[in-house]
């Protein structure tokens, strides 16, 4: 197997999901409901999230969907909004929430370059978020092309912002792995033609993300010697 470049996703994959997302749903509804706590536990229902417990349900919008369709998920809860309103404060939170690195990721990425790696983010969240996110965790330089839902190229599982990746960096699709925790991430991975890699650091399991991998890992740290780097 010959690669020469990867593609991640970011939540759950880069970042563990938990520690950022669970922290921005709860901040979220805090800010958009001023307080309430019974209207927030109300708004956390309908984008599947428990604000008794702090946890995402399986089925969330949260977990695969784009800020556009979690916004979609609020519209009849949130009638004194407008879709670009939700969407614009969804980004905000996110572009502050917390990040938990999966790995230390500098030396890793820096590790996966210096073996000649051409390397990209491919992520359902928005564009601007994730790249902030990837310099809060100065790294954003390691990659050579990121991409949201709202890059242009659409959102997974559609793969256009892997093709889209495949096409920036001048490496055929059957040379490029696609890492993510989610099954959109795998879908999008094997419609493009790449190799697919899951990982368990977001809120899929193994018996969720196998039929969609070639191979289902605990976390990118051990995607090197996977691939005999």
């Amino acid at each position: 197997m010959t690669i020469s470049a990867i593609l991640f996703d970011k939540d759950g994959t880069l970042f563990q999901f938990g520690a950022t997302w669970e922290a921005w749903a709860s901040a979220f509804l805090k800010r958009v409901t001023g307080g309430d706590a019974a209207e927030a536990a109300r708004l956390g229902r309908a984008m599947g999230f428990d604000v008794i417990s702090g946890r995402f349900h399986p089925d969330s919008v949260v977990i695969a969907g784009t800020p556009a369709e979690v916004a979609d998920a609020l519209a009849s809860h949130l009638p004194q909004m407008s879709r670009d309103d939700v969407i614009a404060m969804l980004n905000e939170e996110a572009e502050v929430a917390p990040q938990a690195e999966a790995v230390p990721l500098r030396p890793y990425l820096e590790a996966l370059r210096t073996r000649g790696l051409r390397l990209g983010v491919a992520t359902n969240d928005a564009e601007t978020p994730a790249r902030a996110h990837l310099n809060a965790a100065g790294v954003a330089n390691c990659f050579d092309f990121v991409a949201g839902f709202d890059s242009g190229y659409g959102a997974k599982p559609e793969p256009g912002q892997l093709i889209a990746f495949a096409r920036a960096v001048g490496v055929p699709a059957e040379q490029i792995v696609m890492v993510g925790d989610s099954t959109h991430d795998l879908i999008a991975g094997r419609s493009a033609g790449m190799t697919t890699v899951g990982v368990l650091t977001g809120m899929a399991g193994e018996n969720e993300l196998g039929p969609f991998a070639d191979v289902v890992l605990p976390d990118i740290g051990h995607l090197p010697g996977w691939l005999g780097l």
